[in-house]
């Protein structure tokens, strides 16, 4: 930022901001400093009259607030400010992106029973190699599934996805790399799925490399997939701790979404080995992290696994 207002461009700030938060930043930075970082380029985009590199911004506020677990409702509101403003300006790729999101945060939430809107994102054919909106949809499909426990479904737009994410979406290659891990893992646990397998093989080195770059972002993220790969293995004396190091990363971190599914995880862990005190602990720090998140969706989810172990309270 001083050598921009060195050089006398610092109404180029926003585009520097766009692409370093945007493309570079979250191998060093917090994710919600990057998000922080781009809110305010969007301001001063917008207020220069870089209407277009605004808008870029805006969409990934967003994606790097989801990605850190930022509150679901503020996202919302976030995405709803970002769609009223481009009924104005009118730049229907962003809307397309943003209304993405916002399906996705409005599953998330209350599967859209009270959030959704009429307005719904049109992604054209995503059997065109050359739509950009591809990468997107085929993304946000596979993390709606993975976090309402469709595993099938999760594995089927992973595989679409992960194919066709460019050289500019390294974070989202990365985030479905670790929803495609764990998500393969269940799959290993269900059916014995040696492609499965192969993903988390595949999987750990690379969120390994990038937890070496940014411990904040990624540490949490290794500990998890590796106490879940420990549990299939049956090493119970390496698994236990890891759940709990994925756990201690996340709440250090703030990404209370991610602290919450590694509270569920060990969860269900204990619950496989017959511990259930433990896993009623778990449980119930899984439901305190979804319901701080915002995420009722989730929240109904444990409470239904809570009364099952524990009928009588």
């Amino acid at each position: 930022m001083s050598m921009l207002k060195r050089f006398d461009v610092a109404d180029q700030y926003p585009l520097f901001y766009l692409n370093y938060y945007g493309m570079v930043a979250w191998r060093f930075e917090a994710l919600q400093v990057c998000a922080d970082k781009l809110r305010r380029a969007f301001e001063a985009a917008l207020s220069l009259g870089h209407v277009d590199i605004a808008f870029y911004c805006s969409i990934h506020v967003i994606k790097n607030s989801i990605f850190s677990g930022a509150s679901l409702r503020s996202i919302m509101k976030e995405i709803d400010y970002y769609l009223h403003l481009l009924k104005t300006y009118k730049i229907e790729t962003a809307r397309t992106f943003l209304l993405i999101f916002r399906e996705t945060v409005s599953l998330l939430i209350d599967n859209g029973q009270a959030t959704s809107i009429e307005a719904t994102p049109f992604v054209g054919d995503l059997n065109d190699p050359g739509n950009k909106l591809r990468e997107s949809a085929f993304f946000h499909k596979a993390v709606q599934c993975f976090w309402i426990g469709h595993t099938e479904r999760c594995r089927y737009y992973s595989e679409k996805c992960m194919p066709i994410l460019g050289p500019l979406a390294q974070l989202t290659t990365y985030m479905s790399k670790f929803y495609h891990a764990l998500n393969s893992l269940d799959l290993i646990r269900k059916k014995n799925s040696t492609k499965g397998k192969e993903v988390a093989r595949v999987a750990i080195p690379a969120i390994r490399d990038a937890a070496a770059s940014s411990d904040w972002n990624f540490t949490n993220k290794l500990r998890l997939l590796e106490a879940e790969q420990q549990s299939l293995r049956q090493t119970h004396r390496k698994a236990i701790p890891l759940y709990e190091a994925a756990i201690e990363s996340a709440r250090k971190s703030g990404f209370i979404h991610e602290q919450g599914l590694a509270c569920e995880k060990a969860a269900f862990y204990f619950m496989r080995v017959k511990n259930k005190e433990k896993a009623l602990e778990y449980f119930q720090q899984a439901r305190e992290c979804y319901f701080q998140w915002g995420s009722f969706v989730k929240v109904d989810f444990i409470q239904k696994e809570l009364d099952d172990l524990n009928p009588n309270n």
